[in-house]
């Protein structure tokens, strides 16, 4: 009974919080600073931002919308494009700090230089993430950007995205976006 009364005062919270703006940023950036934090400094996530720098850097508008374009058409039907990033090694990682989670973040993503994805531990509706504040204000500020309060259809969960800039050599080379579920950041509290 207690664990049922704990639930629903969550799920009041959240759903108060997704009336009056975003009251969880406090405690989102709580969460960035102890655990999210880290991740911007992971070795195996810096080098494969670092690696796909190399080859997206040059790509024109006309490119990314390409791509972009592309990974929406697979979005519906399956494709190359996004098998092979759900299949590279850093989205097999970010997999795991999700399942390690316990359900506390409902999905990690990575993007490089220009703001396309290059590893998820699920399928994004767009490859390109570049024309969103998501990525927007932490590129350009090397500061945390907490997005507002959302229902997540696929987590079936309140949830708000924060997103840190993953510095290297003193130089924003991309961003990490994590859905926070709000359900179990109120439990946490």
């Amino acid at each position: 009974m207690k664990r049922i009364l704990s639930i629903c005062t969550a799920l009041t919270f959240v759903c108060s919080a997704a009336l009056a703006g975003n009251e969880y940023s406090t405690d989102i950036k709580a969460v960035a600073d102890e655990v999210l934090s880290t991740w911007t400094r992971d070795q195996s996530i810096v080098t494969a931002v670092r690696d796909q720098n190399l080859t997206s850097v040059d790509l024109s508008q006309s490119d990314i919308d390409a791509l972009d374009q592309k990974w929406r058409a697979q979005t519906i039907s399956g494709g190359d494009m996004i098998d092979e990033v759900l299949a590279n090694s850093l989205s097999v990682h970010l997999r795991a700090l999700q399942a390690e989670s316990h359900g506390q973040f409902s999905e990690i993503f990575v993007t490089d230089i220009r703001g396309l994805n290059v590893g998820q531990s699920d399928v994004t509706s767009d490859f390109w993430q570049g024309d969103e504040a998501k990525w927007q204000v932490p590129f350009a500020t090397n500061e945390i950007h907490v997005g507002d309060v959302e229902f997540d259809e696929s987590a079936q969960a309140y949830q708000s995205q924060v997103s840190l800039p993953i510095v290297d050599g003193g130089s924003v080379i991309g961003v990490i976006t994590v859905g926070i579920n709000l359900e179990q950041l109120a439990l946490r509290n």
